[in-house]
């Protein structure tokens, strides 16, 4: 039987689309920097000497990364408030997004500090520089641009899975879609709107992410070879 596109009756829903997709962005970069500055914090602590520290960060590297996100915001939203922290879906999800992206980030990030030769942390020892001051100057900035691929990859996923906060009634682009298929069965029409959509901001998203990432680490190397 052949089918007939009927893309017109979306233009109504145009406005909820564009909403939704700013929400998605939205939701998206919180997470993606929320999620990187925990990360990095976590890798960091995950090479200190303390057991304890390590031992904290292990166990929440592998809850986040051995759940579903949906799961991670299911307990969020509703299981919290059986505890008596009860937030609204836009925080919980948001809170879910940087939980989940920091797990990923820590685990990419800490592959990246142990990869660092040996002697890099001898000769910044020889200089009189601290643990934590040899990670800073010596040791971070070129681990963080060895993984600097696989961690855009993890924060464009991150955009992609944001999909699933509609699930607990957040209008995002994924939640404004089905709302207008609800509405309008058109759902060949609607998912295929959106589906180009997302395909659009992952392009979208790896771009700013590698200009952003060519940007910082051009700089700091022209630091360094100016402090050379």
């Amino acid at each position: 039987m052949a089918y007939t596109f009927q893309f017109a009756s979306l233009v109504p829903y145009l406005s909820q689309f564009l909403s939704g997709l700013w929400l998605t962005m939205l939701l998206a970069f919180v997470g993606i920097f929320g999620g990187f500055a925990l990360g990095v914090f976590c890798a960091v602590v995950s090479t200190l000497p303390g057991l304890v520290p390590r031992l904290l960060v292990r166990c929440y590297v592998e809850l986040m990364r051995n759940t579903p996100l949906l799961v991670q915001i299911f307990v969020i939203f509703f299981a919290l408030p059986s505890l008596g922290l009860r937030l609204s879906p836009q925080t919980s999800v948001l809170v879910a997004l940087i939980l989940n992206n920091g797990g990923y980030i820590a685990e990419i990030v800490r592959g990246g500090i142990q990869a660092t030769h040996r002697s890099q942390f001898e000769a910044a020892e020889s200089l009189g520089l601290t643990y934590l001051q040899t990670l800073r100057f010596v040791i971070l900035p070129p681990a963080l641009e060895k993984v600097f691929t696989p961690v855009v990859s993890q924060c464009v996923l991150l955009m992609l899975s944001t999909s699933l906060v509609s699930a607990i009634g957040v209008e995002d682009l994924t939640g404004a879609a089905m709302i207008a298929s609800s509405e309008t069965f058109r759902t060949m029409e609607v998912y295929l709107v959106i589906a180009a959509i997302y395909v659009t901001l992952n392009f979208v998203f790896r771009a700013i992410l590698n200009a952003a990432g060519l940007l910082i680490f051009t700089r700091s190397r022209r630091k360094l070879l100016g402090r050379a």
